[in-house]
């Protein structure tokens, strides 16, 4: 069996909402589906994937290590976050086709499930506090364990970003403790992770998780910028709260840092990004040696949402999984097979591959522009700050 063709499928469901699709082909007839994780970057990276199928295409897709290391390194230089998110669809689609091809699914390849399913975290909203309370109870009374949701901008709506939306940090600031010390009192036994976003400076975190310390959120992610993981010592130095960070690293080394000094307590790994099921997996045991769990980063679709509940599903060290929305109740007719879901928990069905499809002619008639920037805020005095 060898690879045959990649193709690429930047497509928008009936909501709008946009995905990057990558299909790997064998001369077998089975395929693989893998995911992109900057979709804005989808012509860059539909070039790299162009380039990198110059290395695959004509290869036995069992070799997934052989090509990740060909494909990371083999042009001398380094991979860099346009080719991660390339090498991530192509190795994700390598693992469906492994899967498929001795009809098992791939996180029994992965070394076997070690759980019957996987706790998961929505993505809640509110205009008001009270909207954003109202909507955490909602997911609760179907089952959710957990919430979560940014930190607020400080002009406009709670969460609203249409683009011009300002965050002034010491206002934004208050408002966090507002809604983290609300969604509380409401719901006293909730787990709530609380996304910065990276939109504060270490000072700045700092003083409001101490403010936030009594309300024992499950987490704070990514509190600052993630250019420099030596400054997330000065942050686990001065607060007393759990942080998860990762979801912009690129390969196993930007996460060697915050694993090796343990300045981290989740690792936010983006298989779409970081560099696939083959990555993500050293990543991982790797976190394992250190006592941190990993919470997969998810925020795109069907595909990468069955990769990372994969990777859960063999892996001990886990702390909860990003789930923006309930498997199965949106984009069906793009992907008419899903991972199953239910009472706040992901599983992946015993079936060959990933357990999620893929509906080529639904997606040819759903061909979308793959570029794009996303909303962005800046500060009181007009000055740019981070989304």
């Amino acid at each position: 069996m060898k690879v045959s063709a990649i193709k690429s499928y930047p497509v928008q469901d009936g909501e709008g909402r946009g995905y990057f699709i990558v299909k790997v082909e064998t001369d077998a007839g089975i395929y693989g589906l893998g995911e992109i994780g900057i979709r804005n970057w989808g012509n860059a990276i539909e070039t790299a994937i162009a380039h990198l199928s110059e290395v695959v295409i004509g290869q036995d897709p069992w070799s997934t290590e052989k090509l990740w290391q060909k494909m990371f390194r083999a042009n001398f230089f380094p991979a860099d976050t346009v080719y991660g998110c390339a090498i991530s669809a192509i190795d994700i689609a390598l693992w469906d086709i492994k899967g498929k091809s001795v009809d098992m699914p791939v996180y029994k390849l992965l070394g076997g499930p070690v759980r019957d399913k996987v706790v998961c975290y929505p993505h809640v909203n509110g205009n008001t506090l009270q909207e954003l309370i109202d909507d955490c109870k909602a997911h609760v009374d179907r089952g959710w364990k957990f919430v979560r949701w940014h930190q607020p901008q400080t002009s406009g709506l709670y969460n609203d970003l249409d683009g011009h939306g300002v965050l002034e940090p010491r206002e934004s600031m208050k408002l966090a403790v507002e809604q983290i010390g609300g969604v509380r009192a409401a719901l006293p036994d909730v787990e709530i992770c609380f996304d910065v976003h990276t939109r504060l400076d270490t000072t700045h975190v700092i003083e409001m998780c101490r403010d936030l310390e009594e309300f024992k959120p499950f987490f704070i992610e990514d509190p600052i910028r993630s250019e420099n993981p030596a400054s997330y010592r000065k942050i686990a130095d001065n607060i007393n709260l759990p942080i998860a960070a990762g979801e912009q690293w690129v390969s196993k080394w930007p996460f060697r840092e915050v694993i090796e000094n343990e300045t981290i307590d989740y690792a936010r790994i983006d298989l779409c990004i970081v560099g696939g099921l083959t990555e993500a997996l050293k990543i991982t045991h790797w976190a394992e040696t250190h006592y941190i769990d990993i919470v997969p980063h998810n925020p795109l679709g069907p595909v990468s949402a069955a990769a990372c509940v994969n990777l859960c599903m063999a892996t001990t060290n886990v702390g909860v999984q990003e789930m923006p929305r309930q498997p199965g109740t949106f984009a069906n007719d793009l992907f008419p097979k899903q991972i199953e879901w239910e009472d706040g928990y992901a599983w992946v069905p015993d079936a060959p591959g990933l357990g999620v499809d893929f509906d080529e002619s639904v997606a040819e008639s759903n061909r979308a522009d793959p570029r794009g920037w996303v909303s962005q805020l800046r500060r009181n005095d007009g000055a740019f700050t981070n989304w």
